[in-house]
């Protein structure tokens, strides 16, 4: 293996990963998911496995493909449900503001639509950040969580982030920008430790729907309205008064981070433990913001360990 977070060239990607995964052979639906705040969204799902039932949700620049290597071993255990979240992969962008909260009642509808309400979640990046707000707004929608390596406290970097994002002129100089080379954003902007797990198969998954105007917009509500840095705040806020209060999360959570990150410091992860002192942590020595990619095993012996049978 090179070194850990070595690129890949981008010309010299393979045509396909080199690690053969099942992803493009499940079967896919397109369920109609209606909210007040978002309307009717048409969202892809793919559902595999057997046993308990366990929703997969993915982070920003990715879709429900980043969990291409750990369905094997997972449905074999439990009936995973994949989705895209709004905007982003093969589910409808709105045009409509996607903020936490409208993806919290987006979510609710969705498992009340696949009638898996009250399931087990994993959620990585901003899904884990979501799927917490979510556990918070209704905490009878999620059994256990699982949260791999997420954003949740507001940083400097991400205050600068949105408030760029937010200036005049902004969402079409992120177009010019994204939609030169779609392909090659994705590639630049999603790091490995193990970085020849990338292949041009991976990039154009990512760069679909970068390509394509209604996709460039869905993309940008999620930078502004999902990644908002208030909405964070108020978040981060609430986990500090729960733990002065000496109140625990309302479910069963358990935090998985790595100890080297190029997009989430794992200082994150530290401070979530102190202010979640009832929650388990664990950490990898080896693998990435995307673990669930690139430390495979650790990744479902966490999964495993999280939602005992």
């Amino acid at each position: 293996m090179p070194n850990p977070f070595e690129p890949v060239p981008f010309e010299s990607l393979p045509e396909h990963p080199r690690l053969p995964h099942p992803f493009f052979t499940l079967p896919e639906s397109v369920i109609d998911v209606w909210t007040e705040a978002l309307g009717d969204v048409p969202t892809s799902v793919r559902v595999v496995g057997s046993g308990p039932p366990l929703l997969l949700i993915h982070g920003l620049m990715t879709t429900g493909y980043s969990w291409r290597y750990a369905i094997e071993p997972l449905s074999a255990r439990f009936t995973l449900y994949i989705p895209d979240l709004v905007g982003a992969g093969r589910t409808m962008s709105p045009e409509k503001p996607c903020t936490p909260e409208a993806v919290s009642e987006w979510l609710r509808a969705l498992q009340d639509r696949l009638g898996i309400t009250g399931c087990d979640v994993v959620g990585n990046s901003m899904g884990g950040y979501l799927a917490m707000i979510h556990a918070l707004r209704h905490p009878r929608a999620i059994g256990r969580l699982l949260v791999v390596h997420s954003p949740a406290m507001p940083e400097p970097r991400l205050w600068a982030l949105w408030a760029a994002i937010r200036l005049p002129g902004a969402q079409s100089l992120l177009g010019a920008l994204v939609r030169r080379d779609p392909e090659r954003w994705a590639w630049k902007n999603v790091h490995y430790w193990d970085e020849t797990l990338k292949s041009r198969e991976e990039t154009r998954e990512y760069g679909m729907v970068l390509a394509t105007p209604e996709g460039m917009r869905g993309f940008y509500r999620q930078l502004r309205d999902m990644m908002d840095v208030t909405v964070m705040r108020r978040f981060w806020r609430s986990l500090e008064s729960r733990r002065d209060a000496h109140c625990d999360f309302p479910i069963p959570l358990s935090l998985l981070y790595v100890r080297q990150d190029p997009m989430v410091p794992p200082r994150v992860g530290r401070r979530l433990a102190y202010l979640l002192p009832a929650s388990s942590m664990t950490w990898l020595s080896e693998g990435s913001h995307f673990a669930h990619v690139d430390a495979t095993e650790a990744f479902v012996r966490e999964v495993e360990r999280a939602f005992p049978r």
